[in-house]
């Protein structure tokens, strides 16, 4: 059996001053739902990945726990250090808290993130660790009894694996939305069999990418599962030795979608003051794209745009009042 491994992605760039605010989280307009939202507190993320830098200082309030599944550390289940960079930089997007205007800031800043390390220092991993890894994340309890609410994985393999099937439902089924990367294999647009699973499991949330002018990024898988994509070009995030990178994947896309999902769940769920299921949340999130007119199997439902809602409201409120001053004259 084959192991499963990174989505391919790029580093384009290390440095040690990067802009507060990516330019990812501003193209999802996550600092207008900040507030709303409450920078995504009271989320437990589970990221599964090459683990994570732990003490870098853009996210060392932001790690609640973590277990290691690969080799690394004589596979000492309490060392989940990232030897890669991969995971410390989708950790970066999706929750990296701001200091004092320093560092990046992520998604949702407020967010907790359990660091679920199943791929190794060279970004490959065991179906068997990834398959452990996911039910750690689910049956996983905090001090103060919290839970795992979204699960993140910008990972992929070429095998259609029964029991990792199984365990992407169980989450699912217990309400955890998981976000996957759609993977960097594309090579045309119009090729709609270019899958990476867990991604192409219709039990997930399957991400592509595009760049900042809103173009499919080139190796940005296509295929009939994608559900939205989101920034994955020149993404800058948290790197390896408490440093900055800017990286392109779908791996990078992914974690735009899995922060926004923390910011949705607390306004919805205020919202309804209830709790929502997993299809429900996923519906607020497909809620939150914009169409850029590209087939279904690249874009999906299109591209997230979290304040869309309250900018259709803020249209619609323009319209009607000039309705009604056109009736008072």
């Amino acid at each position: 059996m084959k192991n499963i491994h990174l989505i391919p992605f790029r580093v384009e760039q290390v440095t040690a001053t990067p802009p507060h605010i990516p330019e990812g989280v501003r193209m999802i307009q996550a600092p207008e739902l900040w507030a709303g939202g409450e920078k995504g507190k009271g989320n437990v993320i589970a990221v599964l990945d090459t683990g994570c830098q732990t003490d870098h200082p853009d996210l060392v309030e932001r790690v609640i726990d973590g277990r290691n599944f690969t080799h690394d550390d004589e596979g000492n289940p309490e060392q989940f250090k990232d030897y890669n960079g991969h995971g410390t930089h989708v950790a970066g997007t999706i929750a990296a808290s701001l200091r004092e205007n320093e560092g990046v800031v992520g998604v949702a800043p407020e967010a907790d993130m359990l660091i679920v390390k199943v791929l190794d220092k060279q970004g490959s991993g065991t179906y068997e660790g990834i398959i452990a890894g996911i039910h750690y994340a689910i049956d996983w309890r905090g001090p103060q009894g919290e839970k795992t609410t979204i699960m993140s994985m910008s990972l992929g393999g070429p095998e259609d694996h029964p029991e990792l099937y199984e365990a992407i439902k169980r989450a699912v089924d217990a309400g955890i939305p998981v976000v996957c990367a759609a993977g960097n294999e594309g090579d045309d647009i119009h090729d709609t069999d270019e899958f990476a699973y867990p991604g192409a499991y219709g039990e997930v949330i399957q991400v592509g990418a595009v760049d900042f002018d809103r173009r499919i990024a080139p190796f940005s898988n296509t295929n009939n599962e994608i559900d939205l994509v989101a920034p994955g070009i020149d993404i800058y995030s948290t790197y390896l030795d408490s440093q900055y990178a800017s990286l392109s994947g779908t791996s990078m896309a992914t974690p735009h979608v899995s922060g926004a999902l923390a910011l949705i769940r607390n306004i919805s769920e205020r919202d309804f003051d209830r709790k929502l299921t997993e299809a429900e949340l996923y519906a607020q999130l497909v809620r939150r794209t914009i169409p850029l007119g590209y087939p279904k199997t690249a874009e999906g439902n299109g591209l997230l745009a979290l304040d869309i809602l309250n900018k259709f409201e803020q249209l619609f409120r323009i319209l009607g009042n000039s309705y009604a001053n056109r009736l008072d004259r």
